[in-house]
């Protein structure tokens, strides 16, 4: 088995970015800023804010946490469009009503979109992005393979689908309306993995020496999970991500590299 270590990875993204907002703090006295909107009073989401708060404090970007009512959101959006001293703008979704997404995630300004939502937004998603890290910074070679993409969520699934596109690659999305899945998994050379069901992908379904990224993530009884299942991890022929180290902690270090870029940008506006 190999592991794709991307909590290692991460850390050299992080020395870098640490040089660039100290930077931005020492000659051009900016301090980036995020503003990270959650309205669904979740255990889960409030984990990965956590993380991110971590992250944030040691690279010397401030995060301002606010948890507000869903019907609060687009006034303090506006509000924060319009703050300068703001440069990235995320809002934690899925929303406890959904069929605001859309319409809220619209009010904020494609400059200050880090999280990659808009159509317009001059980022990459942070989580697509941290996948495409992750198999380069192993050279795991995408060209002539067949990719399949389990899920196709706003966050991770199509994004993603669409960078491997705009790369020339043509991977294969399965999700719950795909027929016979089992045909395609067995010709699979790469699995991503991004459905947020614990166990979704058990060992049967992955064919030899396959490479495996899970980017699920949901919470089973109190415990964060992805979408492989524990059978998955006594294969010893697959190339995959480890149970926790994997693809979060480069998807953080995307989140503030867009957010660094953000904040570039409005210096040189």
């Amino acid at each position: 088995m190999r592991l794709l270590n991307g909590a290692e990875l991460s850390e050299f993204i992080k020395e870098r970015q640490a040089r660039q907002v100290r930077a931005l703090r020492q000659a051009d006295k900016i301090i980036p800023k995020l503003v990270i909107i959650d309205c669904t009073k979740s255990p889960v989401i409030a984990k990965y804010v956590a993380l991110k708060q971590r992250y944030a404090e040691d690279i010397l970007i401030d995060v301002d946490y606010r948890v507000v009512e869903q019907s609060e959101a687009k006034v303090l959006i506006h509000k924060l469009n319009n703050d300068d001293t703001v440069h990235g703008i995320i809002v934690q979704i899925p929303l406890p009503d959904p069929s605001q997404t859309d319409e809220i995630i619209r009010e904020i300004s494609p400059e200050k979109d880090v999280d990659a939502l808009l159509p317009n937004s001059p980022y990459d998603g942070a989580t697509p992005l941290a996948i495409n890290w992750l198999l380069t910074g192993y050279n795991i070679d995408l060209r002539g393979k067949n990719i399949v993409i389990v899920g196709q969520g706003r966050l991770v699934g199509a994004p993603l689908k669409k960078m491997l596109e705009n790369s020339d690659l043509q991977p294969i999305v399965v999700d719950e309306n795909t027929k016979n899945p089992e045909t395609i998994f067995a010709d699979a050379d790469i699995i991503i993995t991004a459905v947020g069901k614990a166990g979704l992908i058990t060992s049967d379904m992955i064919p030899l020496d396959c490479v495996v990224v899970d980017a699920g993530v949901t919470s089973d009884a109190g415990v964060l999970k992805g979408d492989l299942a524990d059978d998955v991890y006594e294969r010893q022929d697959l190339t995959l991500t480890p149970v926790k180290g994997g693809v979060g902690p480069l998807t953080v270090a995307a989140l503030f590299d867009n957010l660094i870029r953000a904040t570039y940008s409005a210096k040189n506006t």
